[in-house]
């Protein structure tokens, strides 16, 4: 990997600073501090001085390029997406190409919603190829956001395609995409790329309120890390069991796939012939991903859960 090249157009354009926040902040520590001082001032004075909450800090946004691929990262070396500049509508990573493992089970839903944007990758995919699809990402950082539109080709918002930079767990709580949602791709890292940042049975219990009755989570975790075993737990005790990790690939990578909605009993040789069927029309190598189910599930006959 080449060194990390670090472009602060994306955060400047995010985060504008405020040239007086610093003094405004001593002065209101010194207030704060003489308020404590006082032991007659009233609660509600007290109350009143009190900081409003602070914008969330995220860890640098940075890029580098090899080999005609341009890599996201958080200011370290955990690469968080990549492109490659030839192909920006091509899903680079093969862990991200599993991400779209859902195709092999469901017809192009309504509505499709990303998790976590990264490069914007999945998103700019559905967008392009899945055209009966709303597609939609959601992103907590808006220098996230920015790289993506900026770096990685992400189109702007238009009729089918929406960003929405809010938190992915006010997201699944909120009772409006409860029920909506045919495909839901889960991919919440943060710099340390030590599992998802959001990973509670709640979380998942929530994720699993948005899907429609027939619905499928894809979810990426890292299989050589023990934050694999506990969000697989938690995957299942949301799911009711009906989870399957695909094989590990890149440097720990595991697709979970956990369904929802009526029970599947298909056989292998079917899947195949849906495999076959999406590497020619959206160019996904969906074979890979039949092996992938069989190895996990100790099964070539049928696939059942």
């Amino acid at each position: 990997m080449t060194k990390l090249i670090k472009r602060a157009s994306a955060e400047a354009r995010a985060f504008r600073s405020d040239p007086t926040s610093a003094s405004k902040q001593t002065i209101s520590r010194a207030k704060t501090r003489a308020a404590r001082d006082e032991d007659d001032v009233s609660v509600a004075a007290r109350a009143s001085l009190i900081e409003a909450p602070r914008k969330p800090r995220f860890a640098p946004v940075t890029f580098s390029e090899e080999g005609g691929v341009r890599y996201l990262h958080f200011g370290t070396e955990w690469v968080q997406g990549a492109m490659r500049l030839s192909k920006p509508d091509h899903i680079e990573l093969e862990y991200a190409q599993q991400m779209m493992a859902w195709l092999l089970f469901l017809e192009t839903p309504k509505r499709i919603v990303q998790l976590g944007l990264g490069t914007g990758s999945l998103t700019k995919f559905a967008h392009r190829f899945l055209k009966r699809a709303q597609v939609e990402a959601v992103e907590l950082n808006p220098a996230v956001v920015i790289a993506a539109r900026t770096m990685f080709s992400l189109p702007a918002d238009d009729a089918r395609l929406t960003v929405r930079e809010t938190d992915a767990w006010e997201f699944v709580n909120d009772r409006a995409n409860h029920g909506t949602v045919g495909a839901l791709q889960i991919d919440l890292y943060d710099a340390t790329a030590r599992g998802p940042v959001l990973d509670s049975v709640a979380f998942y219990r929530a994720a699993r309120a948005c899907l429609t009755q027939a619905g499928v989570v894809t979810v990426n975790l890292f299989g050589d890390h023990p934050s694999f075993v506990r969000n697989m737990k938690r995957l299942n005790e949301a799911f009711d069991g009906r989870v399957v990790a695909l094989p590990e690939v890149h440097d720990g990578n595991r697709i979970a796939i956990a369904f929802s909605g009526p029970a599947i009993d298909v056989p292998f040789a079917r899947l195949l012939e849906r495999a076959k069927l999406i590497e020619a029309q959206l160019k996904l190598p969906a074979r890979k991903w039949i092996k992938g189910l069989q190895e996990s599930t100790g099964h070539t006959g049928t696939f059942a859960i």
